[in-house]
């Protein structure tokens, strides 16, 4: 199974900047997208039919904001939304597919970086998350992917000394991901690809940061330990540029 998961910061601006013709090279069987900001009647859906994929969809109910989808070719067992989580399950960050004993999460989780009150919803928004992994963890071997909005460790964001105050670096953001991998969970970049620096997936769309490549490694494709020894390949591909992300890559054997 080849995964790519991909915040596409608007799914009809990355349609309009190419994100059709790339998915028609074939880089996945399964697409699990963030922040798509519209609804599904708001997309010509044909277009991902026409290469293959049926489509999932998770909007947010303010419209134009978050909102998680999935394309796959491969038919799953079933489909999920939410995590049952009410004042959560409104923003449309979870979507959840089946495919025979593996369960793929594709997640946008929040941004904290509008003031205390989000920061502290942000923070409960992750222990809520983390609760409802570890309990489906029980019975389904798990691929959780998406765009976390933290960097984990300081070689994964450019400049960690300025940033060290700013949501997305913040210490109990980072300390959340320690315990979410101490659950069980392994980065499949860090696991191929070591303590290589510079693999961003964010970059600010101010003052040439992509090009310079000073970016922020926000997005992550992780499996639980049963799977570790399935991974074939990890890797993000920073040069796809439909989005002020790209995607991250993983094979299952």
């Amino acid at each position: 199974m080849r995964i790519v998961t991909y915040n596409v910061n608007g799914i009809r601006a990355a349609l309009k900047k190419g994100f059709a013709e790339w998915l028609a090279t074939h880089p996945a069987d399964v697409v699990c997208l963030q922040e798509v900001k519209a609804r599904e009647s708001d997309v010509d859906l044909s277009v991902f039919r026409t290469l293959g994929y049926e489509v999932y969809w998770n909007a947010a109910q303010r419209p134009g904001y978050s909102g998680v989808a999935m394309l796959s070719k491969v038919a799953p067992d079933a489909v999920f939304t939410g995590i049952g989580s009410s004042g959560v399950d409104e923003e449309g960050r979870v979507i959840r597919a089946d495919f025979g004993d593996i369960s793929v999460v594709s997640t946008y989780i929040p941004n904290g970086g509008s003031g205390e009150e989000r920061l502290a919803f942000k923070m409960q928004w992750l222990e809520d998350f983390r609760c409802w992994l570890q309990e489906l963890k029980q019975s389904r071997q798990l691929v959780v992917c998406g765009d976390y909005n933290i960097c984990h460790r300081e070689i994964d964001i450019h400049d960690p000394i300025r940033n060290a105050k700013v949501s997305g670096f913040l210490p109990q953001e980072r300390a959340w991901m320690d315990t979410f991998f101490g659950c069980g969970f392994i980065d499949t970049v860090r696991l191929l690809h070591g303590d290589t620096k510079e693999l961003y997936t964010w970059w600010s769309l101010r003052a040439g940061s992509r090009e310079r490549n000073k970016g922020w490694r926000l997005d992550y494709l992780n499996v639980c330990d049963g799977l570790k020894e399935r991974v074939a390949e990890a890797a993000i591909w920073p040069d796809v540029k439909h989005s002020d992300h790209c995607p991250v890559y993983l094979e299952l054997a």
